[in-house]
């Protein structure tokens, strides 16, 4: 079977000595092309750090990633940003715009470093924009737009390089309930185009739209199930019911009643999870970092 992304024995540690802290610890995972993924877990449980290294923006202390068949480790600075710029479209719960920029200028600016000329830019975002329902805010700056419509405008630009792989890092994070189904729909319809999809996010209820789900815990996988798009898995509606009954705010925003419901081992057929558990570390931990 052929994997897009190859992941074994990832860890990532921060620090030295009595200071170090362990974001990743011996992660391994496999992912195919056109896989919809939602990784879920409490803050602090490495899945931002996790998408960082899938993304190319930084660095493992140990451990094998391949991308496409090939080695990460054996990339120079160079490939591993042209890897970024033509491979991997990057979705952020900030939206991360340029605010001198118009919308159609922001959405063009990846291609400019790919050499692109400045019509065929234009033009390219333009029809990006078109596909987001954006295109009569193209002279607009970024204040000028409300909260669904900058996302948007970020998931044009994330797109308009034509990647394979999108990372969303809590895409809905600070929308209202309309804009964040309006930008579900758009990551959706990105998926039924072929695109993988890594999805960060801390509500369950969006776990629907995803064919897997991984649950990230101390920095290591402890939970990787396919699941069935357009339903929540059981285990999750368990998880949202816990989470109505419970008045504790922490527990409502990081989902860690989710863990806690977690049995120890997962009950039915093989799952990728089952297939290559993480290993237990032997480093020593310190404060967990995301």
């Amino acid at each position: 079977m052929s994997f897009i992304i190859e992941i074994n024995e990832l860890s990532k540690l921060y620090g030295f000595g009595d200071a170090t802290t362990v974001a990743l610890d011996d992660v391994t995972l496999n992912i195919k092309k056109g896989e919809f993924i939602a990784v879920m877990g409490p803050s602090g449980s490495g899945k931002t750090t996790l998408m960082n290294m899938i993304g190319l923006l930084d660095r493992p202390t140990s451990g094998d990633y391949k991308i496409n068949g090939r080695k990460v480790a054996r990339f120079s600075e160079y490939r591993r940003a042209r890897q970024r710029r033509e491979n991997i479209g990057f979705i952020f719960q900030s939206f991360n715009l340029l605010p001198n920029l118009t919308v159609l200028e922001n959405v063009a600016a990846p291609l400019s470093y790919k050499g692109v000329r400045q019509a065929k830019r234009l033009k390219l975002a333009a029809q990006m924009l078109e596909q987001v329902g954006l295109r009569d805010r193209d002279s607009y700056y970024p204040a000028q737009l409300s909260g669904g419509q900058l996302q948007r405008a970020a998931i044009a630009r994330a797109l308009v390089n034509s990647p394979s792989i999108i990372i969303a890092d809590e895409p809905t994070g600070n929308l209202d309930s309309v804009s964040a189904r309006v930008v579900m729909e758009l990551l959706s319809e990105i998926h039924k185009m072929g695109n993988t999809v890594l999805m960060v996010t801390h509500n369950p209820s969006l776990t629907r739209y995803a064919d897997r789900i991984i649950y990230m815990l101390d920095g290591a996988v402890v939970y990787d199930e396919a699941s069935a798009v357009g339903e929540i898995p059981a285990r999750v509606q368990r998880a949202v019911e816990a989470l109505r009954k419970s008045d504790d705010d922490e527990k409502l925003a990081n989902v860690s009643a989710m863990m806690e419901m977690m049995p120890e081992k997962h009950l039915g057929g093989s799952t990728p999870a089952e297939k290559s558990k993480p290993k237990k570390s032997k480093k020593k931990r310190g404060k967990k970092k995301k």
